[in-house]
């Protein structure tokens, strides 16, 4: 066969594959588009071949597997592997409850019906409760009563969806627009859950890499946040704003030759742990200074603080703009449901799209949206709710504080929930650790409940199961030396941040929550019964 056979073959060859692929449905569209691409660009229709190959060889290639490597890979015989399964303990989710917590549990008491100012038991015994954060007496208002069985009438219980498909509704839009008119921001976003709101908010903007220097007495959900955003973690001591600007100062110069991160500052307004104000003021002339941008919780704070509860920016005359994000609760103050987190636009954008609590939960039910929105427009209409409850706040603090020899109140004038802890000389004197404390406070639980008192402890935060038992025993002889010196290193610069995290602890106290649904006489009466059950108890502990 010679040279022109050979090609007259070919021709036909291609011929045929032309026509039998002419015949082929959408041929013909295939073909105009390759001639008019190649005809306007060759490179395009040279790369697209180019995936178009590599797209082919991928498909056909073998998966990986970790046996070809070989070397990494350990072959064990089924019995090694039935002893290893056997052998393997996992870490509990939870450490198990103490002695004295199963003990606290059996007296917890039931409510029965709504949790307001006169709460029934499930004993049948009727008490005070200063134990709920109804501080308006919200729970007992007909007309929200009324709007919020209107709206489950109308929309149902709840959504049942994500707000991003099928679950919001116009209740949502609109609370959202109240709290952001009542804040003073230009946007807003409410999530389902109070909890869920601060622990999501963080790392929706905060990654690993990322410097997050945050307030040492910050609340539970705060931490999880901060945990679950894996950033670099610096501790500053509780409203210490000296200490705040030494570690600021100390990580602008760490990372003064390093890749630009993003840096925050994570706060309370209202502590919820300690119970005191943040001096925002300062705070924000730090971040200004240092270029750090201020995620600010007010959950303990909104609907409380300033003259018609829009929280601390009102209370210390601060522009909310100043602060990048402000996060609060919907079921405190406002006895409805659900968190918010308020700030610019470009903010909620991007937290409507990356933040898992708001993307993965279902939306606010509607009820408590609306609850929501009557609860601002009662504080923003009754001027007298926050008058009144500071009056009863004073009238409380009259009868504990200056007046009991065994506790004294670290909460803010304005906070309505008094956290009482013993005095240092009682402690020293009776020789307490924070056990024998936190016991003795549980028995003036249980004196004031005897005297149809309802109050409560303040909670230590759970501790975070440590995972360096997972690790083998040759694994940890390895890296000892290396954490060691990294420790050392982490400790001349201010400390572990995570062993700050996980070591400190609130004071143990009583927390002593203040209604405008009870009368001054009650609150006094009440405030007798707390201080009369201290007294009893502290007196007789030698």
């Amino acid at each position: 066969m010679d040279l022109h056979e050979a090609q007259h073959l070919l021709l036909d060859f291609l011929h045929e594959v032309s026509s039998s692929f002419q015949k082929l449905p959408g041929s013909a569209i295939f073909l105009r588009y390759v001639r008019s691409s190649y005809q306007n660009d060759p490179v395009r229709s040279a790369v697209e071949l180019f995936l178009f190959l590599f797209f082919i060889r991928y498909l056909l290639a073998p998966s990986y597997s970790p046996r070809a490597k070989g070397g990494s890979h350990v072959a064990l015989a089924e019995e090694e592997i039935d002893d290893l399964v056997d052998e393997w303990t996992p870490e509990p989710l939870v450490a198990p409850l103490t002695d004295f917590e199963e003990a606290e549990n059996e007296k917890r008491p039931v409510v029965v019906g709504p949790t307001g100012p006169k709460t029934k038991l499930s004993n049948g015994r009727v008490v005070t409760n200063l134990a709920s954060y109804n501080f308006y007496n919200f729970i007992a208002n007909e007309n929200l009563k009324e709007k919020a069985v209107q709206t489950l009438r109308t929309y149902g219980v709840g959504p049942c969806g994500p707000p991003n498909f099928y679950g919001t509704q116009d209740v949502h839009m609109r609370t959202e627009a109240n709290i952001a008119a009542f804040l003073g921001t230009p946007a807003c976003i409410i999530y389902a859950q109070a909890f869920s709101t601060i622990s999501s908010v963080i790392p929706a903007f905060s990654k690993r890499g990322d410097i997050i220097v945050a307030d040492k007495a910050v609340n539970y959900a705060a931490r999880k946040g901060i945990q679950i955003s894996r950033s670099t973690v610096r501790w500053y001591q509780h409203n210490d704003m000296d200490d705040l600007e030494r570690v600021l100062q100390s990580v602008v110069k760490e990372e003064a030759h390093k890749p630009l991160t993003r840096r925050f500052i994570v706060t309370e307004a209202l502590s919820e742990n300690v119970g005191d104000e943040v001096d925002l003021g300062r705070v924000i002339d730090l971040k200004f200074k240092y270029k750090f941008r201020l995620i600010l919780d007010e959950t303990s704070s909104f609907g409380v603080l300033g003259a018609t509860g829009r929280g601390i920016t009102e209370q210390q005359n601060v522009d909310a703009a100043d602060t990048d994000m402000i996060v609060g609760s919907l079921a405190g103050s406002l006895c409805a449901g659900g968190g918010f987190c308020a700030g610019s636009e470009v903010v909620i954008d991007h937290l409507r799209i990356n933040s898992a609590a708001y993307t993965y939960s279902a939306a606010l039910p509607a009820m408590l949206a609306t609850a929501a929105s009557e609860g601002l427009i009662l504080l923003q209409t009754d001027r007298d709710l926050i008058t009144q409850l500071r009056a009863n706040i004073r009238a409380m603090l009259a009868q504990l504080d200056p007046r009991s020899e065994w506790v004294y109140c670290t909460s803010s004038v304005n906070n309505p929930v008094l956290l009482l802890s013993l005095k240092p000389e009682v402690v020293t004197s009776k020789g307490l650790g924070v056990e024998e404390q936190e016991r003795l406070l549980q028995d003036i639980v249980d004196e004031c409940m005897n005297n149809n008192v309802l109050i409560c402890r303040l909670k230590r935060m759970p501790t975070t199961t440590s995972s360096s038992s997972s690790l083998t025993a040759a694994a940890a002889a390895a890296t000892a030396a290396s954490s060691a010196a990294a420790t050392r290193s982490r400790r001349r610069r201010g400390g572990d941040a995570a062993a700050a995290a996980a070591d400190w602890q609130p004071p143990p106290a009583l927390k002593v929550c203040v209604t405008v649904g009870l009368s001054r006489k009650e609150i006094e009466r009440a405030g007798i019964t707390v201080r009369h059950a201290v007294t009893k108890i502290v007196s007789r502990r030698k």
